[in-house]
């Protein structure tokens, strides 16, 4: 069992397989240069399983894969099935900005994901553009039609910002409703790589256009997912709420992160790590966990949006898969 320093047992593990991502969203990396780390710098999919072998013995139960933009990472559908083959009711599942699924949405299921999460920040095509960097989407919109076709649970993730998409989180609810999938809007996480003059929405906000249209109720969190979950009184419908900035955020985090050059990460907000690499490497997994459990019980209770002049975060999310 794994348990971090203030008793929170941790069974989830997002591991980022590459910082590298073809679109330059504004709230991430919208001046990183198209250059990157060299690929000997990178775990291979043999190593990373060896880790992740060892970390569902100790009792990871859900693992979810992230980016930069993980589909742009060879033989990913792979490295998927080294880890349905070792354990097949893992909750895996994969986060991505869709724009390559339309071509590989069946090879990933086939394969043994079980869910993604789909960024789409716009319904407007000038706006998804000037978001993502590039005309991105109509290869979205088929990407999220072939995961459905394909048979995924999906979900969808906006991030609301003033003056840029913020008059489109009713139609973006409503495309989603009408679709049978869920959405959830997530407040925009301050981050020095983002652009500078980004400015997000806090969830009453967020939710003021809702209710302006809809009656809608809490419902709340389920178990130790970070969405907060309200309800449509008309139909049942349900959507999320991501809210870091809320006292409460991390009162049942169970998260521990991996990137693509084997940096354990305890907090999304917190920049210290410890890296497993040369241990993988060696052959050493003893001494990997060794370095896990470390890690884990340097986890913080909370992330440093709640310290005093820490507003924003300088760790790059395009590295940890935000």
């Amino acid at each position: 069992m794994l348990v971090d320093g203030y008793g929170r047992k941790i069974t989830y593990l997002r591991i980022s397989l590459t910082e590298r991502c073809n679109f330059r969203c504004q709230y991430c990396m919208p001046e990183k240069p198209f250059s990157w780390k060299p690929n000997e710098n990178l775990l291979s999919f043999d190593e990373l399983f060896q880790f992740v072998k060892v970390a569902i013995d100790e009792g990871i139960t859900k693992i979810r894969l992230t980016g930069g933009e993980p589909t742009l990472r060879a033989d990913l559908d792979r490295f998927i099935k080294m880890i349905y083959d070792y354990k097949p009711d893992i909750d895996l599942a994969m986060t991505t900005n869709g724009y390559l699924l339309k071509e590989i949405a069946k090879d990933l299921k086939a394969a043994g994901l079980k869910r993604l999460n789909i960024s789409l920040d716009s319904l407007r095509p000038e706006t998804a553009a000037r978001i993502a960097g590039k005309d991105v989407l109509s290869n979205v919109i088929a990407g999220i039609e072939a995961a459905l076709e394909a048979g995924f649970q999906v979900k969808i993730n906006m991030v609301p910002l003033k003056g840029v998409n913020d008059d489109e989180i009713v139609d973006i609810l409503e495309w989603c409703r009408e679709r049978g999938i869920q959405v959830r809007f997530i407040e925009y996480m301050e981050n020095v790589h983002a652009h500078s003059d980004l400015v997000g929405m806090h969830g009453r906000e967020i939710l003021e256009p809702i209710r302006s249209r809809y009656k809608i109720e809490r419902v709340g969190r389920q178990g130790s997912s970070p969405a907060f979950l309200y309800r449509i009184k008309e139909d049942g419908y349900l959507f999320g709420l991501i809210d870091p900035h809320k006292h409460d955020f991390c009162e049942s985090c169970n998260r521990i992160r991996l990137t693509a050059e084997g940096y354990l990460i305890p907090c999304l907000y917190f920049d210290e790590a410890m890296s497993i690499k040369e241990a993988v490497r060696a052959g050493d997994i003893p001494r990997a966990v060794e370095i896990l459990r470390q890690v884990l019980a340097n986890k913080p209770k909370e992330n440093r949006w709640s310290e005093e002049g820490s507003p924003s975060s300088n760790r790059a999310f395009y590295e940890t898969g935000g």
